[in-house]
């Protein structure tokens, strides 16, 4: 029985150190996407160049036909 008290107790107090370490966490870094633009961002462009073009090929002309 003197034998089995040291041994019970050096289990008890000995289970919790090798539990953890006095090591600071490591910590993964957050990853943070970008926000994206939509999808209609992408056709403002195009729709302005075909509204120029089609003011430009509207365009009054000075051209008379010959008599």
């Amino acid at each position: 029985m003197k034998k089995l008290l040291p041994i019970a107790l050096a289990a008890m107090f000995a289970t919790p150190a090798l539990a953890g370490s006095l090591a600071a966490p490591a910590m993964e870094p957050a990853v943070i996407e970008a926000q994206t633009s939509s999808s209609a961002g992408g056709l403002l462009i195009p729709i302005f160049l075909l509204v120029l073009l089609a003011a430009a090929a509207s365009g009054s002309s000075s051209y008379t036909a010959p008599t």
